[in-house]
């Protein structure tokens, strides 16, 4: 089949690139021409695990093309994706400029039936937006063409995007159109080969899938750090406590790790947008909201542990602090809304200084703090703990699971670590001699 895929961001590249893998013709466009001219020679302008092979791949054999041209990305496609960014506004709602402006070109420019497929992640009624716009350019050009809407939100996990597409849980498909419905089955047919796991609903009701599932996630998330917090103060161990209620099978153990929060591109601007479409609506959700405020406290526990072990001994100002993990979850360069990201606000804002290391996330977030003196970002992992009074952990990259402790130990002013991912056993830490704090355990003494 023939497709046509604008934005080039996680979503866009990374669906453009499985499509084509699938024998699909595939034109990618993005208005940043540096980025098209980059993206064919092969080189990819985020990081995923196995998706630069994917890109040179397919760009070689011809089935993967890139372009700024919107015309040219859809002259010859019957399905048109629109993955460009929704990012919120800071009143948490949802910018949907990006949205409408591509269902503006799409009208200004087809020429023949297209399938209009909103892949990224929009709020409610946004489908019925984009068929009103592209109806309105249309009208301007005096065509009249017909054209389908679609909702077909992705479900993709950064890190793991790839598996995620090419194996799916299911695709979900928002219309009312059965011939419609027949050709996407056709276009996900191979990726589900075992099963049938297309699920067709009402359009409304697949643009609410997307939220309803991430928040319900995030609210796992925000729930078990709830419940790391009580342990700390009643003498639980929250690892302990995870395993009896995960062996539920109603619970199950995934997003029940205890940790410093949730960041990303998704979690926290969508459970945001889905609160604002409520309150639009005039309904509180006060389940969602409590989510979102529980998060943002979360993303400090960390740095208030390190302030309270330092406040007998002169405070952080001054101390200096090794940082393991930038991006907000590991085999990702993702920062956005990254945990790490609070810490080093928190820290840094009191005069500790911050030795940093991220395997792929570094230049990012140097990018971000420029101006920050007190934080260096470095390329090698052991080398952030030169000089440094003690080491937390932030990001659960594989590396960072069984380091060497004897190392540590000796690099470091004293054996002090904070693990705000719960990596290391505590048990281990007190044999090795390390003060070791950790999330949902009572502090050493």
């Amino acid at each position: 089949m023939n497709l046509c895929i604008v934005g080039t961001g996680y979503v866009g590249l990374v669906s453009a690139a499985c499509f084509a893998e699938m024998g699909n013709d595939v034109c990618c466009v993005d208005i940043n021409p540096s980025i098209v001219e980059n993206l064919r020679q092969g080189v990819i302008h985020i990081y995923e695990p196995g998706l630069e092979e994917l890109v040179r791949r397919n760009t070689s054999e011809g089935r993967l093309k890139f372009t700024t041209s919107i015309a040219e990305g859809m002259e010859n496609a019957l399905f048109v994706f629109i993955t460009v960014g929704t990012p919120p506004k800071e009143d948490g709602s949802c910018d949907l400029s990006y949205v409408y402006q591509v269902a503006r070109d799409i009208g200004a420019g087809m020429r023949d039936y297209k399938i209009i497929v909103d892949k990224s992640t929009v709020p409610v009624g946004t489908a019925d937006k984009v068929r009103e716009l592209v109806s309105e350019e249309l009208g301007n050009r005096g065509e009249h063409i017909e054209f389908d809407v679609v909702s077909n939100p992705e479900f993709l996990k950064e890190g793991d995007a790839i598996n995620d597409f090419f194996k799916p849980d299911r695709v979900v498909v928002g219309t009312d159109n059965v011939r419609t419905a027949e050709l996407l089955k056709a276009l996900y047919g191979p990726y589900a080969r075992s099963r049938d796991k297309l699920i067709v609903m009402g359009v409304r009701s697949a643009e609410m899938t997307k939220y309803a599932a991430n928040c319900m996630l995030a609210t796992k998330i925000s729930f078990i750090n709830e419940i790391a917090n009580v342990c700390e103060l009643v003498g639980a161990d929250v690892r302990e406590v995870r395993v009896g209620i995960g062996s539920d099978h109603r619970i199950g153990y995934q997003f029940i790790y205890p940790g410093i929060g949730y960041g990303g591109s998704c979690f926290p601007k969508d459970v945001k947008a889905l609160i604002d479409t409520a309150r639009q609506y005039g309904y509180e959700p006060g389940v969602l909201a409590s989510v979102d405020d529980a998060n943002a406290r979360q993303k400090h526990v960390l740095s208030r542990k390190i302030e309270e072990y330092f406040a007998s001994r002169g405070g952080v100002a001054g101390k200096t602090l090794a940082l393991w993990g930038l991006a907000f979850k590991a085999n990702t360069d993702d920062v956005r809304d990254a945990s790490a990201f609070e810490m080093i606000r928190d820290l840094t804002d009191k005069g500790m200084k911050i030795q940093a290391f991220d395997p792929v996330a570094g230049p990012n977030a140097q990018r971000h703090f420029a101006g920050n003196d007190l934080l260096t970002v470095v390329d090698e992992q052991y080398a952030a703990l030169d000089g440094a009074d003690a080491l937390a952990v932030v990001t659960e990259w594989n590396q960072f699971r069984n380091p060497d402790f004897p190392r540590i130990e000796k690099a470091l002013a004293e054996p002090l670590v904070f693990d705000g991912r719960n990596l290391y056993s505590p048990e281990l830490m007190a044999a090795l001699n390390f003060v070791y704090y950790c999330i949902g355990r009572p502090d050493p003494k």
